[in-house]
């Protein structure tokens, strides 16, 4: 055979590898089993694989959560002005953040700001430590510094739905001082930046600025977070943690 001819052999060859390793790409007859069983446990890897970062939280509060911190509360809410909110405990797994628990929750009445200020009916936008907890009734097993008293009491004068909020909280470390009770009334950025946040047992509505969750989720939480895994808290409206 001439050089000519030898060219186009060799051509024609080529023109069919490529034809038959595109067809197997795609799934086509010469796909063999063992390729499109590793195509799909890749495929089932990149469905399931956990997320390297807090779901929903952008790289903005993402670069605030501590390095050592292997335990946060997600709070996200439904909306900048919206009193209602979905709350997620995650706990960091090597690299990867693995969701332990949800529950619906609440939020200030108003929505949420990030620049809170006293009786603003506003809930902070931020990440913030959870150091210290408390409440009316006896500690249910608190991994948290537990502070029982009856001074949590909310008072009489308030509806009786929410007479039994303080029965459990959580202190959520804004304008606060840690390593104190709850109801330390100690403000070290001043009275007019509000104080005295705290994740706390909820009524069914909106907060003053609080985070409320049914009383089965503030007795998991008290139980399951660990101030060896310096857990926080970043909470927000769902476009605020993104952004």
């Amino acid at each position: 055979m001439h050089s000519g001819g030898v060219r186009r052999a060799v051509t024609a060859t080529a023109v069919l590898a490529s034809f038959l390793t595109a067809l197997s790409a795609c799934g086509g007859a010469e796909d063999s089993g063992a390729t499109r069983a590793a195509g799909r446990a890749a495929s089932t890897h990149a469905a399931t694989a956990a997320p390297t970062g807090v779901p929903g939280v952008g790289d903005r509060l993402q670069r605030r959560i501590p390095s050592g911190s292997r335990q946060v509360v997600a709070v996200y809410g439904d909306g900048k002005d919206s009193a209602d909110s979905t709350v997620v405990l995650y706990t960091k797994h090597g690299s990867t953040w693995q969701r332990e628990r949800g529950w619906a929750g609440h939020n200030g009445k108003k929505g949420w700001t990030t620049d809170h200020h006293e009786d603003d009916d506003r809930s902070p936008v931020g990440v913030f430590t959870l150091s210290d907890a408390g409440g009316v009734l006896p500690d249910p097993g608190s991994g948290l510094p537990y502070t029982r008293s009856a001074a949590f009491a909310a008072p009489r004068w308030w509806a009786t739905s929410h007479w039994h909020d303080f029965d459990y909280v959580i202190a959520i470390d804004y304008n606060r001082v840690k390593g104190t009770p709850p109801n330390d009334q100690t403000r070290p950025e001043g009275q007019k930046k509000g104080g005295g946040i705290w994740l706390h047992m909820d009524h069914g509505s909106g907060t003053s600025a609080c985070v409320s969750v049914p009383e089965g989720a503030m007795r998991y939480l008290l139980r399951t977070l660990d101030p060896r895994q310096r857990p926080v808290v970043v909470m927000g409206d769902r476009a605020g943690l993104a952004a």
